[in-house]
């Protein structure tokens, strides 16, 4: 099992080398004449910041110019690499939670505390991580039409959000309803299921 976890951890590193591509063929793109600084459609959190008249827009060093936006995507890029190191510190830590909680729900009462800080820092790195692309810079082109990697990443991004919401209010609903046990489990794997699989699809 150890052996299995660590070879899974290892191809996610390995291959979230090669996400940095698309980052560099964007800074490359920006030197060339007549290409749109901004993608036709983004999301509305980066329009509030990151549009042609967002609040990162009042400062000289974001006003929208070509050297500017080559600043943003290096920032963009740095951003994104905080986000891939958050991720695997959340999927580890949604992990050990996993293993705590079995225990918990067997009867050893002795960790409930453990489970609790735990659960604490899985919120705390979970909700931190899902913040950085909802306000970063946005990428120079628009999305290809189709299902893509990306898209598949965002499709799940959903689930896992979702789950993390229920997750979280079936823990309170629990102390006074042991019934609902159960159902705090499947939320809780189905975050950590569908997380894991949107850092697989990313990478591949």
């Amino acid at each position: 099992m150890k052996i299995i976890i660590i070879s899974f951890f290892l191809i996610l590193f390995v291959s979230s080398q090669n996400n940095a591509q698309d980052l560099l063929n964007e800074l490359e793109s920006i030197e060339s004449n007549n290409i749109p600084l901004l993608p036709e459609k983004f999301l509305v959190t980066k329009k509030i910041f990151w549009g042609k008249k967002g609040l990162m827009r009042n400062f000289n060093r974001f006003k929208l110019t070509p050297e500017n936006r080559q600043n943003e995507l290096k920032l963009r890029k740095s951003m994104f690499k905080a986000h891939q190191i958050l991720g695997f510190i959340t999927l580890g830590e949604m992990l050990v939670q996993g293993i705590i909680g079995s225990q918990l729900y067997k009867g050893n009462m002795d960790i409930k505390n453990a489970h609790e800080t735990m659960g604490m820092m899985v919120n705390i790195t979970y909700f931190t991580n899902a913040s950085i692309p909802l306000f970063s810079p946005p990428k120079m082109f628009n999305e290809r039409k189709g299902l893509s990697n990306i898209k598949l990443h965002k499709i799940l991004a959903i689930v896992h959000f979702s789950s993390m919401i229920a997750t979280n209010i079936l823990a309170h609903k629990t102390h006074t309803n042991y019934d609902l046990r159960k159902y705090h489990k499947a939320a809780a794997y189905t975050a950590f299921g569908s997380y894991a699989a949107s850092m697989i699809v990313i990478k591949f």
